[in-house]
């Protein structure tokens, strides 16, 4: 399971169609990112244009300096910006908006340059046209680059609301007690928790499935596994409740010593 790198819970989409709750960006925030974007690429082709005409010697030069500020404003600088920031343009960091994968990892450079060349077509020689079209018949507001990359936009800045943790199986408290369990990765977290508060809304196939998927996943950071026969939901419940558990005593004692050195500075 990929990481995710965005601040809230993404629509992760797993293999048996089951989704885990992040909403797409909406069309209006495309657009309005969009803009800002383009803003910023016409001022790079404008003074590019302006600096090859103040430095070129002749008409062959000049074109060459044209041919390549446009490759620099519309090709580079999209594919660049995006891969450092893992998915984040100026526009898309102004309107809290990140591009992740199909999978809601982060995007790598083949991502966004693939993103970048559709647009090529799509945002500047096409006006945006085919792209606003996608956006609208799009579930995920796609555009034709992010069909082609694999990838979709989602708002960074989501209030992640979670499903009540599930409280310690009683059989499984004395395992759990004595179990070495490694910090679990915030994303397998964050979808143990999706799926154990939603047993009511997922079909019961696809949430067999999803269990059988996550305790796979878990059982990379537990040891000794849990009693044979444990059924999965149970094992995942009682790993993250001892977790939950083992990271608040963490914490509570980390306090108790700031507090104490805090007063001893005092004295």
């Amino acid at each position: 399971m990929a990481d995710l790198y965005v601040e809230g819970v993404d629509d992760l989409v797993t293999g048996e169609a089951v989704t885990l709750d992040l909403p797409p960006a909406s069309l209006g925030l495309h657009l309005l990112s969009a803009i800002l974007d383009i803003v910023i690429s016409i001022a790079l082709l404008v003074g590019g244009f302006l600096l090859t005409a103040a430095l070129a010697a002749d008409d062959a030069t000049f074109g060459v300096g044209a041919v390549l500020t446009l490759v620099v404003a519309m090709l580079v600088y999209p594919t660049t910006i995006e891969t450092l920031t893992h998915g984040r343009s100026v526009g898309k960091y102004a309107t809290g908006l990140r591009t992740v994968r199909d999978d809601a990892g982060a995007i790598s450079f083949h991502h966004a340059f693939v993103r970048a060349l559709v647009g090529l077509a799509e945002i500047w020689v096409l006006s945006g046209v085919p792209a606003f079209i996608c956006g609208l018949v799009s579930r995920k507001g796609k555009r034709l680059g992010d069909y082609a990359a694999g990838t979709y936009v989602v708002r960074s800045r989501v209030t992640l609301v979670l499903p009540p943790p599930p409280p310690m199986p009683p059989p499984l408290a004395a395992w759990a007690r004595s179990a070495d369990i490694a910090p679990l990765p915030e994303r397998l977290l964050l979808a143990i928790r999706q799926v154990l508060g939603r047993t009511e809304s997922l079909a019961p196939q696809a949430q067999g499935i999803l269990l059988q998927r996550l305790a796979a996943e878990t059982t990379r950071f537990v040891s000794p596994a849990p009693p044979r026969g444990t059924p999965a939901d149970a094992y995942l419940a009682a790993v993250i409740a001892e977790h939950r558990d083992r990271d608040l005593a963490r914490m509570q004692r980390e306090a108790a010593l700031v507090a104490r050195l805090t007063e001893a500075a005092r004295r």
